[in-house]
């Protein structure tokens, strides 16, 4: 988990406290007060009502906003005593310890969540005997997060050896890191030396990372807006058309797309863009027969290699020595 996504539950928590005691309140003077964008006061409060005061899904927040002002129509109903019940207590145990072992979170925010752990399982009696048979374990990512952060608060540039899966190799880079994020996966932003330009790189494809004696110096740069996701294709990329069968509908729902036309064995053309169009040969392989590049041209003869290829090693794997 990034530092930012732990800002963002921090963050939330406080706005459920903010909203109770100011029904109606305007969404410019509340992003005002918690020091973000109007937006990101948006994209928290869409969560918010996803969240209540049972696993089981009842008891949810009912918060919504007109676009000016912030609604709360059940803060009563939310504020009343908190009854775990023995799986809930189990899962929240669980999760809090594991959170509490997360890099990146402040030393005072970790010794509160010790501190509520221990109020928790004083207050689950014997459930929270079971729930020391059970454990998280997250991406083991942990240690370059953690060198990661460090350059950034010392403003260090870093070393890595980066696995890109585009060209299946391991490669050495000088990086003047810029922030940490997370969206599914834990991805640093830096400026890259030896492309001479920004570049993201996903930490758990870092093989190994040194924090260097040279200071960073990133350029002046505006940060980009993820709220569309990490890859957000431009209308100046190269286009690429796949074809899909009915299995393969799927890929127009994951992948942002220009157009995605009804073939007749029910399946869809779809035309996409992006800067690496060899990046698509993984999602040719995974298609098999469910799908094929049309074009360009020799992105689908490269895909159509990689295809034999990989199935030349296969039958090579499968003949008995």
């Amino acid at each position: 988990m990034a530092a930012n996504a732990i800002d963002q539950t921090r963050r939330m928590l406080s706005l459920v406290t903010y909203l109770r005691e100011r029904p109606g309140a305007r969404v410019g003077d509340v992003a005002r007060a918690f020091g973000v964008t109007e937006d990101e006061l948006i994209s928290d409060l869409d969560v918010l009502p996803l969240c209540g005061t049972s696993f089981r899904g009842g008891d949810l927040l009912d918060i919504d906003t007109d676009g000016e002002r912030i609604w709360w129509h059940n803060p009563d109903d939310v504020a009343a005593p908190l009854r775990l019940a023995a799986d809930e207590a189990t899962a929240l145990l669980v999760a809090a310890r594991a959170v509490a072992t997360l890099p990146g979170l402040r030393e005072s925010d970790r010794e509160a969540l010790v501190r509520a752990t221990a109020k928790l399982e004083a207050a689950a009696g014997e459930v929270a005997g079971a729930s020391d048979r059970l454990s998280v374990t997250f991406e083991s990512e942990g240690g370059v997060f953690a060198e990661v952060d460090r350059a950034i608060s010392e403003r260090r540039r870093l070393w890595l050896k980066y696995y890109s899966p585009a060209r299946d190799e391991l490669a050495e880079r000088e990086v003047d890191p810029i922030r940490l994020f997370a969206l599914g996966h834990t991805y640093m932003e830096a400026w890259c030396l030896r492309s001479e330009a920004r570049r993201t790189f996903r930490l758990d494809r870092v093989a190994e990372i040194r924090i260097l004696d040279e200071a960073a110096a990133p350029p002046e740069l505006e940060l980009r807006d993820l709220s569309e996701g990490l890859v957000q294709p431009s209308a100046d990329d190269p286009e690429v058309v796949i074809e899909v069968g009915p299995s393969g509908r799927w890929v127009a729902e994951y992948y942002p797309h220009d157009s995605a036309e009804d073939t007749a064995d029910g399946g869809l053309r779809i035309a996409l863009r992006t800067p690496d169009p060899a990046s698509l040969r993984r999602l040719a392989l995974r298609l098999g027969r469910d799908g094929r590049i049309v074009s360009p041209p020799e992105l689908a003869v490269s895909a159509r290699r990689a295809a034999a290829e990989a199935l030349a090693a296969y039958e090579e794997q499968g003949e008995p020595v």
